[in-house]
């Protein structure tokens, strides 16, 4: 009877833990839902030390990053909007290793009050490490507008 009611929470607990598939498309939510906030601490939490970052400015590091986010932000710049789409992910055969992809499109206010909307395909690649999944290369691409 114990073995029994042993196997049965076992049984639960395996099937109430969301798949690795689902684990990265809630954290990619989390971190879009903080950029799109302009939540500094909680976007920047997602991305491991080692951080690198491909933007269209050029490659970056987490520290460079963070300095020169946290700027543009201090600036009087912020995200007004962030929506994300067509998301695919892909996870390794040990399950310690994610890659998500979309196409996201970004709307921020600029310091001197304009508006910029820019489209971009977006790559994250997750590695889980010490039982936490963080970011350790992230590559945007931008989409050119239609003539």
């Amino acid at each position: 009877m114990a073995r029994l009611s042993l196997l049965a929470a076992l049984l639960l607990t395996c099937a109430a833990a969301p798949s690795t598939e689902q684990q990265i498309r809630d954290l990619e939510k989390t971190a879009n839902d903080a950029y799109a906030a302009n939540d500094l601490p909680t976007y920047f939490s997602v991305y491991a030390p080692d951080l690198r970052a491909l933007y269209p400015e050029g490659p970056t590091n987490l520290s460079d990053y963070i300095k020169s986010w946290t700027a543009t932000i201090k600036s009087g710049a912020r995200i007004e909007s962030f929506s994300y789409k067509d998301m695919v992910v892909q996870v390794s055969p040990a399950g310690d290793a994610a890659v998500a992809s979309y196409l996201a499109t970004a709307k921020q206010r600029n310091p001197d009050k304009t508006d910029t909307t820019e489209n971009f395909n977006e790559t994250d690649v997750w590695f889980k490490r010490g039982g936490n999944w963080k970011i350790v290369e992230i590559h945007y691409s931008e989409i050119p507008a239609k003539p």
